[in-house]
C-alpha cells in the first residue's frame, strides 16, 4: 500500500492550505495524505483542487483505512474562530498553525501515519500568538526536535533525482536559524562531523552508492590559509577528520573534500562534481540552493526518529487567495517523504 503522510497546512493566511490540497490531489496515486488543519480552511481552497475526494478521519485506524485516491482531513484539528484573511496573519492564525504542526506530528508518533510533511508557517505569527511557549519558536526543525526530545538534529535540503541528473544535489547545515553573529561559536568539530555523516546517509538513502561531499569553510575563500579567519583549521578540518573516522567505522564509502570556499563548493555541486555540500550556516546554503532549484528542493530534518520533509518556500502571502500558487514544491516534499519512509514501512 502507498505511504500515509500527515500534512500540516502551514499558515492559513498563506498558500500552505492551497498547495497542500493541490499536491495531495496530484499525488493521490502515490501517497495517501491526511491533512492536519481546520476543515473549513480546506473547504475554502477546494476550488483550486477540483476532483478532491475528502474523507474525515478521527483516529489512527481511519488514517490507515484511507482508500487509494482519497485525501484524509483530520477532524480533531484546531479550528479558527473566523475565516482567515489572505496575507494577514493574526494571533489566532499563529496559534492554529502551531497546533496543526503538533497534531500532525502526534499522528506520526502514534503510528497512524508513516511520515510528516509540513506546510510553510510564519515564525513571527506563531511567536506572537500568545500560546504558552510559542515565543521561543524559531522554526519547524527546532520545534519538532524539542517535542520529540532529540538533542541535536540536522537541517538538510535535497533535490529530487539526486545522483541521477546533473545539477541535482543535497546540502546539510551545521547551524540553523541563528543570528549571524552567533554562528562562529556554534560551529564545532562535533557539529561539522554530525552534519557531514547525516548528509552522507541521506545521499545513500536517496540512491547514491558512494556520495561525494564537499564541506565549506566559515569564512570567505575558506579562510584563505588563515588570512581571513582560522575556523577552517581549528574547527572545520578536524570536524571533517572526525566525520571520516565515523563513516569508516560504519563502513560507508564516502568521498569528502574541504574545507572549500562556499562559492566553489556549490558551483562544483551544481556542475555535478559533488552529490552534497555541508554548509556552516543558513544563508550560505539556502541562497545557493534556491538559485539552483527553487520550488523543487525538499527540506529534510535528519536525526529524528521519524521522517519529516517540507517545502523549500515560505508562506507566499502575496499569492494567498489568488489560486495561482504552484503545488510543485509540496508535491516534491510528499514524494520524498514517501521514499524515505519506505524502508521503515518494509521494516
Amino acid at each position: 500500500m502507498s505511504a500515509v503522510l500527515a500534512v500540516s497546512l502551514g499558515c492559513p493566511c498563506g498558500i500552505g492550505p492551497e498547495v497542500a490540497l493541490g499536491a495531495a490531489v496530484l499525488e493521490r496515486r502515490r501517497v495517501r495524505a491526511v491533512l492536519g488543519g481546520d476543515p473549513a480552511v480546506i473547504e475554502g481552497v477546494r476550488a483550486a483542487a477540483p476532483g478532491a475526494r475528502l474523507v474525515a478521519v478521527a483516529d489512527a485506524a481511519g488514517c490507515r483505512a484511507l482508500a487509494p485516491g482519497s485525501i484524509g482531513v483530520w477532524s480533531a484539528a484546531a479550528r479558527l474562530p473566523a475565516p482567515p484573511r489572505p496575507g494577514r496573519p493574526d494571533a489566532a492564525a499563529g496559534a492554529a498553525q502551531l497546533a496543526w504542526i503538533d497534531a500532525a506530528l502526534d499522528l506520526v508518533g502514534a503510528g497512524a501515519c508513516d511520515a510528516l510533511v509540513t506546510g510553510p508557517v510564519s515564525k513571527a505569527a506563531i511567536a506572537s500568538s500568545g500560546v504558552r511557549g510559542a515565543a521561543r519558536f524559531r522554526g519547524h526543525t527546532e520545534h519538532i526536535a524539542a517535542r520529540l526530545g532529540v538533542p541535536s538534529v540536522v537541517m538538510a535540503f535535497a533535490s529530487p533525482g539526486l545522483g541521477r541528473r546533473k545539477g541535482r544535489f543535497a546540502t546539510a547545515l551545521v547551524t540553523t536559524h541563528l543570528p549571524l553573529a552567533r554562528v562562529p561559536r556554534a560551529v564545532t568539530r562535533d557539529k561539522v562531523a554530525e552534519a557531514t555523516v547525516a548528509l552522507a546517509r541521506l545521499c545513500r538513502r536517496l540512491g547514491v552508492a558512494r556520495p561525494a561531499i564537499a564541506v565549506t569553510g566559515v569564512n570567505p575563500h575558506a579562510g584563505e590559509d588563515g588570512l581571513l579567519g582560522t575556523e577552517e583549521a581549528r574547527v572545520v578540518a578536524p570536524g571533517i577528520a572526525l566525520a571520516r573516522a565515523r563513516l569508516g567505522r560504519a563502513r560507508l564509502e564516502v568521498e569528502l573534500a574541504g574545507p572549500l570556499g562556499a562559492e566553489t563548493a556549490y558551483r562544483l555541486a551544481h556542475a555535478g562534481r559533488f552529490h552534497g555540500v555541508v554548509a556552516m550556516y543558513h544563508d550560505q546554503a539556502t541562497i545557493a540552493c534556491k538559485l539552483a532549484g527553487f520550488g523543487e528542493l525538499v527540506n529534510v530534518t535528519l536525526g529524528l526518529p521519524i521522517v519529516r520533509t517540507s517545502v523549500d518556500h515560505g508562506t507566499g502571502y502575496d499569492l494567498a487567495g489568488t489560486g495561482r500558487a504552484s503545488p510543485d514544491g509540496m508535491r516534491a516534499a510528499l514524494r520524498m517523504a514517501a521514499e524515505l519512509a519506505a524502508p521503515r514501512r518494509r521494516g
